[in-house]
């Protein structure tokens, strides 16, 4: 009489149950990697890191002066031995109005080196508004050891902010990145803002 429990076919019971557990994980690792790529779109649509490297596109805007918009003004570093900061914390804007903004970074160790800037803003849904003519996050910065530099922020909020964008936060995060001496150079001079606003009186 033979056993009813024979090993061999729950091995193989269970090496089948094994393989469709695979099957499954693989095919959702697929179905993941296929969704990523859209999703990745949207985050950098979002948050418009994927043009990081330069100016965004302004037309003439009408200055709407019966609106002002708080923007708050936040600076970070991120395992890199700099101090950050924006001389001012927060300035008041109305919507269309051509401002800048200035930040100071400062090189506190012995050595030379490389960051990025990398830009975000509060909340999420206010980034396709802000349009960055001059930033110092177009390029790496190389600061010297010891070395301070003061930054402009050249930029227009587009009158078509939602109304319900009272405030909005601008933060920077420094990082350490490769690069060399000339990576800064574009951003370190500030070029004549490519737009023209104006207010009806």
């Amino acid at each position: 009489m033979s056993d009813a429990h024979d090993p061999r076919e729950e091995t193989r019971t269970a090496n089948r149950r094994l393989l469709q557990r695979l099957a499954v994980i693989a095919v959702g690792m697929f179905g993941f990697g296929f969704l990523l790529v859209p999703f990745y779109e949207q985050i950098c649509r979002v948050t418009g890191l994927r043009n990081i490297d330069r100016a965004d596109t302004v037309t003439n805007t009408q200055v709407v002066t019966d609106r002002t918009i708080r923007l708050e003004l936040d600076s970070n570093v991120r395992h890199l031995a700099w101090t950050f900061r924006s001389l001012e914390p927060f300035v008041d804007i109305h919507p269309g109005e051509l401002r800048q903004v200035v930040y100071e970074v400062t090189n506190t160790t012995d050595r030379t080196i490389t960051g990025q800037a990398i830009p975000s803003y509060g909340p999420l849904h206010a980034a396709p508004y802000f349009r960055k003519l001059e930033c110092f996050c177009f390029a790496k910065q190389t600061l010297k050891p010891g070395e301070t530099r003061k930054m402009p922020v050249v930029f227009v909020i587009d009158p078509k902010v939602p109304a319900d964008l009272g405030t909005i936060t601008l933060s920077y995060t420094f990082f350490e990145v490769e690069g060399g001496a000339n990576d800064n150079q574009r951003a370190a001079t500030p070029r004549e803002p490519s737009t023209t606003t104006r207010s009806d009186s």
